[in-house]
């Protein structure tokens, strides 16, 4: 008779552990060294983090350590800092600091919430927590005032603390962009926010969820779109064109009924009365015929090259296929527009031969190794700027802006090559970049301490996120206020500020908009100070 050991892999890793409670594989890890490979499979772990906490790990490049990964996800958690004005960092109390705002990490806790995804807008967060609950503070729209009797129907309506939106099903992702946000939730069902309380179904027969899988939601400056599984792009313009005419309609006509200014419940959370919008978004044009790509480490198959991510910025969106192809839109300033663009193919952001020949990369005096092959695999981007990105330990970070154009080199950080980044996020003016081993790089300006450096007036003169010299350190301590020059070099940030005795944490997610920033952070050590 053959033994449990002789039985195929498969059968453990589909058929088994996934109905096993955790507890029982530890257990069933420790009998033998076969149930301990098996019982440490990270692709089973990565299922198993998205079955029970909702976790995905999209827009990082993970591809390891899920299985540590879901043992903090018990309890993670959330940081912010920068600039605090309309309540964008939730926070009741504010640490003690020499010059204004938050310049370092400061914990935020969201009672009863394990917060497995944050999302920074313009001048507010969203927070996704394992049971698909969104929750919201800041401000929208922190530009348009508000009265205090005034509820979230108004966009600029602020959250003075993490509130809880109550919603028709779990969310699955938020994007957001200067002043709006949109969603995908578990039915597959698109939403946008102009304001919290008031949110709107895209409707349209094309997106369909019985005939159409989204696979992403992104927001752009002023616009938002969905990426499908077949990889076709849809766009719509909240504050332009038919869209527009719709939502201020609809405004008006809620408006006049006393019953639906949204007003924040007792219990915290916001009671969102939903509608629909039967307005179909643009769709973009197709592709254009693209060149193949050697040494990307792919091994050849007939799979149609198709768009899998897109990022969005200030009028544009950059798009990455499956082959590895970045390729950037414009043209999306408004609905009448939109389809007239085109897919511009970046080759310098693509091609390994391009890369290559870059001065960083190329030359006697190169100050880094060119490397043996790429493929990119991730893309961001935020306002003017935009990422594109491979992973693993030979990894290679190129940036580029709206300008960036078919025969322009990216930008090229000799500190982020070969780093191992999983993760690239930015902000205004500002930029971070996340790494396999839990690290948090950030870089750019100060941007009333979104850099998350450390509090200015302490810090040595000279070091990044400092002041440059005692001069200007002794006027911003005279004047409680200051502009530390900007980064050059990515540096790491803490999380440790305020505690008397160093601990050691691991930033697993990180988010930035706007002139602030947060952090998802599982704490190393077994116990630690609150």
């Amino acid at each position: 008779m053959a033994g449990l050991t002789e039985l195929p892999v498969e059968i453990f890793t589909d058929y088994i552990l996934p109905f096993l409670p955790v507890s029982d594989i530890l257990r069933l890890a420790q009998t033998c060294k076969f149930f301990a490979l098996i019982c440490a499979d990270d692709t089973f772990w990565k299922l198993r983090v998205k079955e029970d906490y909702n976790f995905t790990g999209a827009g990082t490049a993970r591809t390891s350590g899920w299985k540590f990964i879901y043992r903090g996800l018990y309890h993670p958690r959330v940081y912010v800092w920068g600039e605090k004005s309309c309540n964008r960092l939730g926070l009741q109390r504010f640490p003690k600091t020499s010059i204004a705002d938050v310049p370092f990490p400061t914990p935020l806790h969201i009672p009863g919430a394990r917060v497995v995804h944050l999302e920074a807008g313009g001048m507010s967060f969203h927070a996704i927590d394992s049971d698909g609950t969104l929750y919201v503070w800041g401000a929208l729209d922190g530009s348009t005032g508000t009265l205090r009797s005034d509820g979230f129907s108004e966009p600029g309506k602020r959250a003075e603390r993490p509130l809880r939106l109550r919603l028709p099903a779990a969310t699955r992702t938020v994007s957001c962009g200067r002043l709006h946000s949109s969603t995908l939730d578990a039915n597959n069902h698109i939403w946008t926010f102009l304001n919290w309380g008031r949110p709107f179904r895209l409707s349209s027969a094309l997106l369909d969820p019985q005939h159409t899988v989204s696979i992403q939601v992104e927001c752009g400056w002023h616009f938002s779109s969905i990426l499908t599984k077949s990889g076709d792009v849809f766009v719509w313009f909240p504050g332009d064109g038919d869209l527009q005419t719709c939502i201020t309609d609809r405004m008006r006509a809620m408006d006049s009924d006393g019953d639906k200014k949204v007003l924040a419940a007792e219990d915290g959370s916001i009671p969102c009365v939903t509608w629909d919008v039967d307005l179909d978004p643009v769709r973009l044009p197709p592709l254009p015929p693209l060149p193949d790509l050697p040494n990307t480490g792919d091994a050849s198959d007939d799979e149609e090259t198709k768009l899998i991510q897109i990022a969005g910025m200030d009028c544009h969106l950059i798009g990455l296929t499956n082959r590895g192809h970045v390729l950037r839109y414009g043209s999306l300033s408004g609905q009448e527009h939109a389809s007239r663009g085109r897919w511009e193919y970046l080759p310098k952001f693509s091609e390994l031969a391009h890369i290559r020949e870059h001065p960083s990369f190329s030359g006697d005096n190169a100050p880094l190794k060119a490397p043996e092959a790429l493929k990119i695999t991730h893309v961001t981007a935020h306002f003017m700027n935009f990422v594109a990105y491979s992973t693993g330990s030979s990894s290679v970070v190129l940036i580029g802006d709206t300008d960036t154009n078919e025969e322009m080199e990216a930008q090229v950080v000799p500190e982020l090559q070969n780093r191992s980044v999983i993760s690239v996020v930015i902000g205004d003016y500002h930029k971070g970049a996340l790494t396999s081993d839990g690290k948090l790089l950030t870089w750019g300006a100060y941007s009333k301490g979104a850099l998350g450096l450390g509090d200015p007036g302490k810090l040595l003169v000279g070091t990044p996120g400092a002041f440059a010299d005692e001069r200007a350190l002794q006027i911003a301590m005279d004047r409680g206020r200051g502009q530390p020059p900007n980064v050059e070099v990515p540096t790491e940030v803490r999380f440790d500020h305020g505690l008397t005795k160093p601990r050691d944490r691991f930033c697993f997610s990180a988010t930035a908009a706007g002139w602030h920033m947060g952090a998802l952070v599982i704490d190393l050590t077994v116990s630690s100070e609150s």
